[in-house]
């Protein structure tokens, strides 16, 4: 880690900061481009207020720091340059009062209570306020394998795997009300999870399209490797005619690829 230069910010902080190790490669990956360049940065938990300075050891000068607490004695690192806001993250009238108030957002960084209530109260209440090439950060999402964080099946990673299927429902064919387009992707990391903000490509509708190029007439090979899907081909190319027929041998190609999964053995 000693050509990091987040550990090497965190490790001249003045102040105390725990993180985890493996934090910093993510931290150099996701945030370098915003390096030296006029920012607001938002940190829920700032806790002993060690990792304010290393933000701004970071970021530097031109970066506008913004720490939220429970705690508030956390208002004395104001003194500092640094702005501190005191409230719960699952009050979401906490957040309606902050978004008003602060406006938009490039990075958001959440190292609060890691409960599932907080993380996804946050996120959601935060999404609408960040802008286009920004990012929204939820840190120690382990914790949605443990205990004592609220019901498991309203985990934080289950929230996410809710989220990657709205992403996936933008898709022309499946598109509904229930997409999502709030968010451009995801990344995952471990403990990491980072929503990557870009309204305009979210947004943007799923057609196929044809780069015009010439057509060989090649047969799609995609269904070869099974002799019962080849089988209902041949069928299909004297019969295709026949009023409904194409529906029901679609249906019975779907049937015939659900009982031939292999890749079952990887969801153990």
């Amino acid at each position: 880690m000693k050509n990091s230069p987040s550990f090497s910010a965190y490790i001249k902080s003045p102040y105390k900061s725990i993180k985890h190790n493996t934090y910093f490669n993510v931290y150099d990956h996701l945030f370098s481009k915003y390096r030296n360049k006029k920012i607001v940065f938002i940190e829920i938990g700032v806790l002993a207020g060690g990792s304010l300075f290393m933000w701004r050891n970071f970021f530097g000068s031109k970066a506008r720091i913004i720490g939220i607490d429970m705690n508030p004695k956390a208002k004395k690192w104001e003194r500092y340059g640094f702005e501190i806001f005191i409230g719960s993250q699952s009050d979401m009238n906490f957040w309606k009062n902050f978004c008003n108030k602060i406006g938009k957002i490039d990075i958001v960084l959440d190292d609060g209570g890691h409960t599932y209530d907080q993380q996804i109260i946050t996120t959601e209440m935060l999404l609408e306020n960040i802008k286009d090439g920004g990012l929204l950060v939820v840190e120690d999402t382990h914790t949605s394998y443990m205990k004592g964080f609220g019901e498991a099946k309203y985990s934080f990673i289950n929230y996410t795997k809710n989220m990657i299927d709205r992403i996936n429902k933008r898709f022309g064919k499946l598109s509904n009300n229930k997409n999502e387009t709030r968010v451009w992707s995801i990344e995952i990391y471990e403990s990491i999870v980072v929503f990557c903000i870009n309204k305009k490509k979210a947004n943007q509708t799923s057609v196929p399209t044809d780069n015009g190029g010439k057509d060989d007439k090649s047969t799609d090979y995609r269904y070869k490797d099974n002799k019962t899907i080849k089988n209902l081909d041949y069928i299909n190319k004297f019969l295709k005619y026949i009023p409904g027929f194409k529906f029901i041998i679609t249906q019975i190609k779907f049937f015939v690829v659900k009982i031939n999964c292999k890749s079952k053995i990887f969801f153990k």
